[in-house]
């Protein structure tokens, strides 16, 4: 690993672990509640302790001012909730663009087993090797999506994160499997820190036990979007997940540790 990289990987993690807010939702679903006030939203949850924030390039000059010393990935595909087809995520970036945006990284959307798998194979190989140029780290965002395929089955999860290793990637991303002993075979599949998304938002009781989970199979931390900028106390519920993530506590413990109602 080089000295770059390994600068790099330090500023969006904490001693190897990683509580990364993805924010790129604006391209997908609109300028939903906690992407119009950009600016409030990063300022939050940076301040409750998330290692990065991430984002399309065109609005790094709304998270650059707002961000606490937090580190900054640009995000470098995607596509709309009301367009054709949403799986058919399309390059919006190149790695030159997102250096120019001040990144510390890059992440890459692939749907393995959809039908634009094939492209995004050949695009997400393109990326590792020119950011590797640089030493500049990516994030694969390997989701198990595609006819026939269950998103949250071990086999197909452990298959995706293992094709982001093999494509060169430096950590990747993916579903979570519902349960910490079924995902223990997708973090046995790659030598890779594996985060996990967070999906649609539920209880502050299930997101917790959501990455307690996770992190008891052997993950290396989460890449939570809605469950934590769509929360009405955004600093908070990042408390309470980096309490798991970086401090090792339990579900209750820390959500009562950030001022949340255990609730179920």
């Amino acid at each position: 690993m080089s000295a770059g990289l390994s600068a790099r990987l330090e500023r969006i993690s904490t001693d190897g672990r990683y509580l990364v807010v993805p924010m790129d939702h604006g391209i997908t679903i609109g300028a939903v509640q906690g992407l119009k006030d950009l600016e409030g939203t990063v300022d939050s949850i940076t301040a409750g302790g998330a290692d990065a924030v991430l984002t399309q390039k065109g609005v790094a000059d709304r998270v650059h001012p707002q961000k606490n010393g937090s580190g900054y990935i640009v995000h470098m595909n995607g596509s709309t909730a009301i367009g054709p087809d949403e799986n058919d995520k399309r390059l919006t970036c190149t790695v030159e663009e997102a250096i120019r945006a001040g990144a510390d990284a890059v992440s890459f959307h692939i749907n393995v087993g959809s039908n634009y798998e094939p492209r995004q194979i050949e695009d997400l190989a393109a990326l590792t090797g020119e950011a590797g140029r640089y030493g500049l780290p990516v994030l694969a965002m390997a989701y198990a999506r595609g006819p026939g395929i269950q998103g949250d089955e071990p086999e197909y999860l452990g298959h995706a994160v293992r094709l982001a290793e093999e494509l060169g990637a430096d950590i990747v991303k993916t579903g979570y499997s519902g349960d910490a002993e079924s995902f223990q075979h997708v973090c046995e599949s790659t030598n890779l820190p594996i985060v996990i998304a967070g999906g649609s938002r539920g209880t502050d009781l299930e997101t917790a036990a959501m990455v307690r989970g996770a992190m008891d199979a052997g993950a290396a931390g989460v890449s939570m979007g809605r469950s934590i900028f769509q929360h009405s106390d955004p600093e908070a519920i990042t408390q309470a997940v980096s309490a798991i993530v970086h401090d090792d506590h339990d579900t209750e413990d820390a959500l009562a540790a950030a001022g949340l109602t255990v609730e179920a």
